[in-house]
């Protein structure tokens, strides 16, 4: 995993980061802290990672309203 797919993720896991409780939360506030420094995450911390891409990501978001003037 490249420093690029790294932040990717971690950006796409901002938006969960208010679900996170326990162990998940710290872990990626440890992987902001990281990548804020410009680290590479080791393997496990990759498939940690990944883990939480998978977890969260199933998550959606709330569907935004229809536009009620649309006919």
């Amino acid at each position: 995993m490249t420093r690029v797919e790294q932040h990717k993720i971690i950006d796409e896991l901002k938006d969960y980061a208010r679900f996170m409780k326990g162990k998940d939360a710290f872990d990626f506030e440890m992987f902001v802290k990281r990548d804020k420094d410009d680290e590479y995450l080791d393997e496990l911390s990759q498939q940690r990672l990944e883990a939480l891409l998978q977890t969260y990501k199933a998550m959606k978001p709330k569907s935004k309203m229809k536009n009620p003037f649309e006919k």
